[in-house]
């Protein structure tokens, strides 16, 4: 999966500009899906299989939209003050290169800091992109960028700028090639505007009305030194999700999800998320209901420009999803 997933971690695509990466997913995915469609959001939506007496039209979502910034206003001097599209963490961003939509590179930097105990605020930090001036600067106020960072094997461990969610992008794209035979009509949707209010999964959900649903994305870890209070950590396994910030998984759920996996004898942990939410919340709410839940894979340094996955959690990851697929459902 290694090229897979760097492929789709290189691709530059912020929230809101998905193009780019949504030709990537097409390309990879045109000759495993029975049908392949783009939504009025530009969610890519892929049907796999029909629905057969004992099975259900299910919901699988991961977000390909990625963290950025745009520009919101520029100095005399060329520098660029900018907002964030998705959560942006200001503590991250100092040296961080970016790259905008019109191929303008940059890098990020701050105004001076009297007070080095405090980390700086966003209002603070400014892109250069070599310009002198105002009148000589190539980006416009509305401009888009992402952050520029190539992807990094550590072996085991894997870095990118947009693990998330780009790694739950490859894990459905190899749960469809290894995915033969199922008693569910398969819904395997890469969604768009995640970072910014689960845009595309709330319209896609609408337009599929699942039975039921599943959203594959990253979660935090507290395996770092003096981390998180979390018991997630890298190489126990995916992680089945049980409460976030924006969802309750529905209970039923997450017992089909820890059965299927201990009867396979895969690695799982069991995940609750104090901040952040995924594209479930939206599914969940879709229409009259959706029983939904997430299937998650731990991350370190989220929503940083060097996001952190275990290969062997990744792994694992198809395996369940592809257990959870193969046979009927009971909740």
């Amino acid at each position: 999966m290694k090229p897979l997933i760097q492929k789709l971690t290189e691709t530059f695509s912020p929230s809101g500009y998905e193009t780019a990466i949504r030709e990537v997913i097409r390309k990879e995915i045109k000759p495993l899906a029975d049908e392949i469609r783009v939504d009025a959001l530009g969610n890519l939506i892929a049907r796999k299989g029909k629905k057969t007496a004992k099975g259900l039209r299910i919901m699988l979502a991961a977000h390909m939209d990625e963290i950025g910034l745009m520009a919101t206003h520029i100095d005399d001097n060329g520098f660029i003050r900018f907002t964030g599209i998705g959560g942006i963490r200001p503590l991250a961003l100092t040296g961080s290169r970016v790259r905008f939509v019109n191929g303008v590179p940059g890098v990020i930097s701050t105004d001076r800091i009297t007070d080095l105990t405090k980390a700086p605020t966003l209002e603070q930090c400014f892109i250069d992109v070599g310009a002198a001036s105002k009148k000589d600067c190539p980006v416009k106020v509305g401009d888009v960028c992402g952050f520029e960072r190539p992807f990094l094997d550590l072996g085991r461990r894997l870095v990118a700028k947009s693990m998330d969610d780009r790694i739950a992008c490859a894990i459905l794209i190899e749960a469809m090639r290894a995915m033969k035979g199922s008693p569910h009509e398969l819904y395997f949707v890469f969604t768009t505007q995640e970072e910014v209010g689960v845009r595309g999964a709330t319209t896609s959900a609408f337009g599929i009305d699942p039975d039921l649903g599943l959203a594959v994305d990253v979660t935090g870890t507290g395996d770092t030194p003096k981390g998180s209070k979390m018991e997630v950590g890298l190489g126990k396994g995916p992680a089945v999700k049980v409460k976030d910030a924006g969802m309750l998984a529905d209970p039923r759920v997450v017992q089909w999800m820890i059965r299927t996996a201990e009867k396979a004898k895969i690695p799982y942990q069991r995940e609750v998320l104090e901040g952040g939410s995924t594209d479930a919340r939206a599914i969940q709410l879709a229409r009259g209901g959706v029983p939904a839940g997430c299937l998650s894979i731990p991350c370190r340094y989220v929503h940083t420009p060097s996001e952190m996955v275990d290969y062997e959690d990744v792994q694992n990851a198809v395996k369940l999803l592809t257990a959870l697929l193969r046979a009927p459902v009971t909740l």
